[in-house]
């Protein structure tokens, strides 16, 4: 719970600075590749090294993030010099969890026993987006195990209109009437 805590506080200050930067978007997206590129294993291994220093840890992410605005390189440094830069992936979900927010819009999770086409996937994200009364943006899966219908998850909340769990339901009613 603590790490979520201080990752929230650095999605905050970044959210923050991005607006005032007026790119708030954009820098989420920054923040998701950086984190990503952190998080492989020689990368991760070198910065998470006690025998680096830590003006050469900040060096290293600066001098990779050449081309990226300056207060957000800043940032970066700011995280690394307080030994938080495996953090960033929580960061990142933290970040984007406020903007989220802040736009009015939700993810979900859309799962079908069968793949769909873009047709079907826009309707789908636009009858969401009416029942839940923000813009979604959808992430869409397959599982044939659901034999037909669709699952839906918004946060914590599903809503499973699958035919396997319809048949889980019949098969509780037909035993608890014999």
């Amino acid at each position: 719970m603590r790490d979520v805590t201080i990752a929230r506080n650095y999605a905050e200050a970044l959210l923050e600075l991005a607006e005032s930067h007026g790119n708030a978007e954009a820098w989420g997206e920054l923040l998701e590749a950086t984190a990503g590129a952190l998080g492989t294993p020689s990368i991760e291994a070198v910065l998470m090294s006690p025998r680096v220093p830590k003006d050469q840890k900040i060096a290293i992410v600066t001098d990779a993030l050449q081309g990226a605005p300056a207060t957000y390189v800043l940032f970066l440094a700011a995280v690394v010099r307080r030994n938080r830069q495996m953090m960033l992936g929580k960061i990142a979900d933290e970040y984007r969890k406020l903007v989220d927010v802040q736009l009015n819009r939700v993810r979900a999770g859309v799962t079908m026993a069968h793949e769909v086409d873009a047709l079907s996937r826009s309707v789908i994200v636009e009858r969401l987006a009416k029942a839940i009364g923000k813009d979604v943006i959808a992430g869409f899966s397959v599982d044939p195990a659901l034999l037909g219908g669709i699952v839906v998850k918004v946060g914590d909340r599903v809503y499973d209109g699958s035919v396997k769990k319809r048949l889980a339901v019949l098969r509780q009613q037909l035993v608890a009437r014999q």
